[in-house]
């Protein structure tokens, strides 16, 4: 039984506003349209999770916001505080909670720890989305793996496959 895990990295977020704390900040409007290009992709590759992790910043929660109507399903969506800001091994702890029948789980949230899992998971996979993704993890980046594996909690470094690495600015060019 295969595990897909989609990791998703919030979209281009405001600094307008230099009194709002950093949880607060929304996305701005290059960041709302970055998510019409993601939505498009996810539409096209049949992307569906059946679970939802999403950090609870006001920038993911509006960037999983834009991009549910593209998901086309009725998965269940957790907004959980803990996924603010969290290091790559806090992440991965709360990966290896999710229930076993959830088969592919998209996570919202933010970097440094979102491109630090990306990287340590990924083992194999596509070439020219690993060389991309090690390059950057920009905003409203979406890293996609694979993982032969029955259980959330088997998953670990290097055990992944990276079948997509995609950001705006590459889709806008294809």
């Amino acid at each position: 039984m295969t595990k897909t895990l989609c990791l998703l990295r919030h979209a281009k977020s405001s600094w307008a506003d230099p009194a709002l704390d950093d949880f607060d900040r929304p996305l701005n409007q290059r960041g709302r349209a970055s998510m019409v290009l993601l939505g498009l992709y996810i539409d096209e590759k049949r992307l569906r999770p059946d679970g939802i992790l999403c950090s609870s910043s006001q920038r993911t929660r509006e960037t999983l916001g834009l991009l549910l109507p593209w998901l086309r399903g009725d998965a269940a969506v957790r907004i959980e505080r803990g996924l603010y800001l969290a290091s790559a091994d806090e992440l991965l702890l709360r990966i290896r909670q999710v229930e076993d029948g959830v088969s592919c789980l998209l996570m919202v949230g933010h970097n440094p720890g979102l491109e630090d899992l990306a990287g340590r998971l990924a083992g194999t996979g596509d070439v020219f989305a690993s060389t991309a993704m090690q390059e950057k993890f920009p905003t409203a980046a979406l890293a996609v793996l694979d993982f032969d594996a029955p259980r959330w909690a088997d998953i670990g470094p290097g055990k992944g496959e990276l079948r997509a690495f995609v950001t705006p600015k590459l889709l806008a060019r294809a």
